[in-house]
């Protein structure tokens, strides 16, 4: 069908031969149907290619997204043979049963439905992308499906229920270690794993209460329920995960860290994929919280990290420079480290020797000397640091400034020639300049040894498959920070909601910056005992971009929307 398609295509004059070349060469690569790899690459749209094949053919095309199909026509083929065929029922007429086909000569297909069900069968052509989001939407996702049956393994599987013990209880290790290997438990756990990696999440929470035991996914910075396994499994469960992390599973008083690394075959790849797990103890068992460490995820272009070009300009510039200290600051998931690997992956040549100490170590960047801290044995950051300034280093990434011995280490290697970049907890880039202060740090030291600070948040990117125009009052634009003479020049968008997006109308994230560089006007501020505001009124009079109008100026390009801006920024 591959060739045959793109040829159609072709002969329709909707794509060009060296279109369909370059649409062929990366199929291969990606091992994806030719329509989803041209539909991808922009050179075609899903209705063009139905469109297409519905004149070529003879066959009417259909839109799967604007019809309801009933339950009692999905019933008459097997979600198995609709997956095989990539095909889907959509309507019964007396003897005869219309299902919409991707390839409409697929006489295969058409005589294996018409053993099965009995009835006449008459194509119609759908989309390849439009037929796999109705079989998901109507059968249920193949997450979804495996679920079911691994929950029905659970609720009939003769496993003696676990009880919580009490602190001076016996704890029977051995019984723990066989729960956790029993078949239904194992499935559980990689089933979890896997369907948080298709779903994209960034963590997983694992949380007993008294009553109920959840399971919950953070995607796109949003947490979403997505199932209950039974109560009694929750030690079973907890055990199987420390045992992948190689923890201790008869220790259940004390806050415990792990890691597991994974891979896993997705799409026809093979991906590795790393999971930070945290264990604590709460009232009623221990909550895993694990945050998934995916390289793909790891986004090292910085022009696609969400600054406007002027703060990307000012940023590079001070990432450039032969010493001095740059800050990135926000939130935990807010996407720091993401952007001082970026600022690393930049500044990273054979000609300069990069030292980093993090804990944890999030992702392992060739050329670049990793050290993870431990804590348990004195290796915390400041003794790294030290050790740093003895290994002839050029830029030194410090994990984050937490104390005093900390800061005063790494402002003094930005005073004696190194760049230092690190991380700090801080609402907005002007108050980081008194959280140094707060630390101990002297006024002098701060004003000559900073060079840059950059502020940051996460906002949810708006779906492009369901993205439709809203009305908004002036007065509302006006009330969000809007210019009276902005109003008008643009519009503003929304996610309707549709499957490629969960109904949640978004898809994906993108960064909200704040880069305040330190003149010589802020510096001599600084040793003046200026507070926060004032800094951050002198900044904005110097041309800085604050998190808000970052956000605004997202909202005109159709980034996001303006619930997003609003909930993350403040005026």
């Amino acid at each position: 069908m591959s060739v045959r398609l793109g040829e159609l295509l072709v002969k329709a004059g909707l794509i060009s031969q060296d279109q369909l070349k370059e649409a062929l060469k990366s199929q291969k690569e990606s091992s994806s149907k030719l329509g989803e790899t041209l539909i991808k690459l922009g050179f075609v749209a899903e209705e063009d290619i139905t469109e297409c094949l519905s004149q070529q053919f003879g066959v009417p095309s259909i839109n799967l997204a604007h019809f309801e199909i009933d339950a009692g026509v999905i019933k008459l083929i097997p979600a198995d043979v609709a997956r095989k065929y990539n095909i889907l029922p959509v309507n019964k007429t007396g003897a005869t049963l219309t299902i919409a086909m991707a390839d409409p000569t697929n006489v295969f297909a058409m005589d294996d439905i018409k053993f099965m069900t009995g009835y006449n069968v008459e194509p119609v052509v759908a989309s390849e992308l439009g037929i796999r989001s109705a079989i998901d939407n109507y059968y249920g996702t193949t997450s979804a499906i495996e679920l079911k049956k691994v929950m029905e393994d659970l609720q009939n599987s003769e496993s003696a229920d676990l009880e919580v013990l009490e602190e001076d209880e016996d704890l029977d290790v051995e019984a723990l270690a066989a729960e956790s290997e029993e078949a239904p438990v194992v499935k559980l756990v990689n089933l979890i794993l896997t369907d948080a990696i298709k779903r994209g999440a960034s963590d997983i929470h694992i949380e007993p209460y008294e009553k109920e035991f959840r399971v919950r996914f953070r995607v796109d910075g949003i947490l979403y329920e997505v199932m209950n396994p039974p109560l009694k499994l929750k030690d079973a469960i907890t055990s199987r995960l420390k045992i992948l992390a190689k923890l201790d599973i008869s220790e259940k008083r004390l806050p415990q860290d792990g890691r597991i690394k994974l891979k896993m075959k997705l799409n026809e790849k093979n991906k590795e994929l790393d999971f930070r797990v945290s264990i604590l103890p709460t009232l009623f068992g221990e909550k895993i919280v694990m945050r998934l460490l995916d390289k793909d995820n790891l986004r090292l272009d910085m022009t696609k990290l969400g600054f406007e070009p002027e703060s990307l300009a000012k940023f590079e510039e001070a990432i450039f420079k032969p010493w001095g200290m740059v800050l990135v600051t926000g939130p935990t998931g807010s996407g720091k480290t993401n952007t001082l690997y970026s600022a690393l992956a930049k500044v990273n040549t054979p000609e300069v020797n990069i030292m980093t100490a993090e804990d944890p170590v999030e992702f392992n960047l060739p050329g670049i000397n990793q050290v993870q801290m431990k804590e348990q044995i004195g290796l915390n950051f400041a003794a790294t640091l030290r050790s740093f300034l003895r290994q002839d280093p050029n830029i030194i990434l410090v994990g984050e400034i937490r104390d005093f011995e900390t800061a005063e280490i790494a402002i003094k290697a930005a005073l004696t020639g190194h760049l230092v970049l690190s991380t700090l907890h801080t609402n907005d880039a002007p108050s980081t300049i008194n959280r140094l202060m707060n630390m101990g740090i002297e006024p002098f030291l701060v004003a000559t040894s900073v060079q840059l600070i950059a502020a940051q948040r996460l906002v949810r990117r708006i779906c492009t498959g369901c993205k439709e125009e809203v009305d908004l009052t002036p007065q509302a634009l006006l009330n969000m920070g809007y210019f009276k003479e902005e109003i008008g020049t643009f519009k503003v968008f929304k996610g309707r909601g549709c499957d490629k997006c969960g109904n949640t109308g978004y898809k994906g994230r993108v960064g909200l910056v704040e880069v305040m560089v330190m003149t010589d006007v802020l510096r001599e501020m600084v040793l003046s005992g200026a507070s926060a505001i004032e800094l951050k009124r002198s900044a904005i009079d110097g041309g800085m971009f604050t998190l808000r109008r970052s956000g605004l100026y997202k909202i005109k390009e159709g980034i996001t929307t303006v619930e997003e801006v609003v909930r993350e920024t403040v005026l």
